[in-house]
């Protein structure tokens, strides 16, 4: 990873709604415990699929960072290959990927272990998305600030745009949802990230706007943000 560009934010004093709050943390038991047991054979099918296209192993599994920034591991369904190029890095996305394993990807199939972390408590089913540590550390105070709450299955970021977004929008995003969490929020985003299965990703630039005008509102310091 390479630094991107320089953030001027500080001394934020974010209002976030606890992601461990007892309300929060029984709503995605249940949320995600509902959903293991009916997605179990659409799972069956994914690893199906996978093994097809890719072979073994089927799972891909990294350490990620949660709340408070503990680690975690998170699985998901393999969807690329580690082919790589003449100079031994890995080879874009879109060329380790099959057609089927693409469509895993934009369907969010690949995601549905992550269902097992919400029920043991290292996730939620709505927050920032868990990245590894070292990204989040580069992020430095807004790291931290990121990792107030715990990382979502889904979150603000991925329901106004997600891989058509820049670095420096989707940390904007997520630092506007860790100051404004809340229930009704959270159910507002389930739904958003159904229509966004649906009908793909599209770039919100008024709820874009809003993030990147609260995070204006704290002028001082710098932060420097990498690449994810």
């Amino acid at each position: 990873m390479k630094p991107n560009q320089e953030h001027a934010v500080s001394n934020i004093d974010l209002p976030a709604f606890s992601g461990s709050s007892r309300l929060k943390r029984v709503l995605d038991c249940v949320v995600a415990g509902a959903l293991v047991v009916l997605c179990l054979p659409l799972m069956a099918l994914t690893a199906l699929v996978v093994w097809l296209s890719l072979g073994s192993p089927l799972f891909f599994a990294q350490a990620r960072a949660g709340a408070g920034m503990q680690v975690f591991t998170v699985s998901k369904f393999r969807t690329m290959t580690d082919a790589r190029g003449t100079d031994g890095a890995l080879l874009p996305d879109g060329v380790r990927q099959t057609t089927a394993t693409a469509l895993l990807r934009r369907l969010r199939f690949d995601e549905l272990p992550q269902l097992l972390c919400v029920l043991a408590g290292n996730m939620s089913m709505v927050g920032p998305r868990p990245l590894p540590l070292v990204t989040v550390e580069a992020f430095g105070e807004l790291g931290r600030m990121r990792s107030l709450v715990a990382p979502g299955m889904t979150g603000w970021a991925q329901v106004n745009g997600n891989t058509r977004l820049s670095d420096d929008e989707k940390i904007a995003l997520d630092l506007w949802y860790v100051a404004h969490a809340s229930l009704w929020l959270d159910a507002w985003i389930l739904l958003l990230t159904v229509k966004t299965i649906v009908t793909g990703e599209r770039v919100h630039a008024e709820r874009l706007k809003m993030a990147h005008a609260f995070l204006s509102h704290y002028p001082c310091g710098r932060l420097q943000t990498m690449t994810r």
